[in-house]
């Protein structure tokens, strides 16, 4: 691991490179631009910090897991070829110096601008994902145009026998008679549609251990019976789904919608402002 300064501006093109495609518009590029400089901002000013947290000394770390992927230039330039590394490169410049130095904010606080790849057409609230209080701007939102994302629907196939002994071995005291589908029970749903609860056998598991158990895209699936040895989870979106859908922005975008609009959207009851605005009011 190393640790490397940069300036704000530049380092917000590296996470809009790394973590939208460059093929969306414009509008949802510069969603992402303004979404990723406030997560940074927040950070760099410690700001929803987490107990524990450790970065070795730096403000934010480039796992896109913990907090933001993160791209070069260089990088990103032999990935698309040369054919389009520059207009690429260009258009997301483009995105970043347009919103230069906009943050997102909720009364007067900075906002925690949480994004994923796609809800599967409907966003989730905070508190159903992350133990917690409710987040009044992170609150369910129906999400158009996301079916358009080839990773919108995927099946995972599991052996039964896997299925169990992965349980077994998460859940000590786990044990199941009868058919394996009837002893499969979907509990309860989150607002935005995906599984709260479900049951199996003696235990009840929440949605979002299941989905992280089973390496799963996200919480909202189906569970099957594909025949044979084998069971069928069918899952819809990518991601936690809480926040701005990336593939959601850039339907938004395409049908006209400035990335005011598509943050706005995503992020209830949020204000945009400038960080020079903000530190000034401080």
């Amino acid at each position: 691991q190393s640790i490397e300064e940069m300036e704000l501006e530049e380092y917000v093109k590296g996470v809009v490179t790394a973590e939208m495609p460059a093929e969306f518009g414009i509008e949802a590029l510069k969603a992402q631009a303004v979404a990723a400089r406030t997560y940074a901002y927040a950070r760099i000013l410690k700001d929803y910090d987490q107990s524990g947290e450790m970065h070795n000394g730096a403000d934010i770390c480039t796992d896109p897991g913990h907090c933001q992927a993160w791209m070069s230039r260089e990088a990103a330039m032999e990935g698309w070829g040369e054919s389009r590394g520059q207009d690429y490169w260009d258009k997301i410049e483009r995105a970043v110096d347009e919103t230069r130095g906009i943050i997102i904010t909720y009364q007067d606080d900075i906002a925690n601008p949480v994004f994923h790849s796609n809800s599967g057409g409907r966003t989730e609230n905070a508190e159903e994902v992350w133990r917690g209080d409710p987040v009044p701007y992170l609150v369910s939102v129906p999400s158009r145009g996301e079916e358009n994302c080839a990773g919108y629907e995927s099946t995972v196939l599991i052996r039964k026998k896997d299925f169990l002994e992965t349980l077994a071995a998460r859940y000590p005291g786990f044990n199941m008679d009868g058919d394996i589908m009837q002893e499969i029970q979907i509990v309860d749903y989150t607002e935005g549609g995906r599984i709260k609860d479900i049951r199996v056998g003696n235990i009840t598991i929440k949605g979002t251990e299941f989905r992280n158990l089973f390496s799963l895209r996200s919480a909202n699936f189906e569970i099957e019976d594909a025949g044979g040895d084998e069971l069928k989870i069918i899952t819809l979106g990518n991601g936690h789904g809480v926040g701005m859908s990336q593939w959601g922005a850039d339907y938004i975008a395409r049908c006209g919608g400035s990335f005011e609009e598509i943050l706005e959207y995503y992020y209830s009851g949020v204000a945009l402002e400038t960080i020079e605005d903000y530190e000034n009011m401080s």
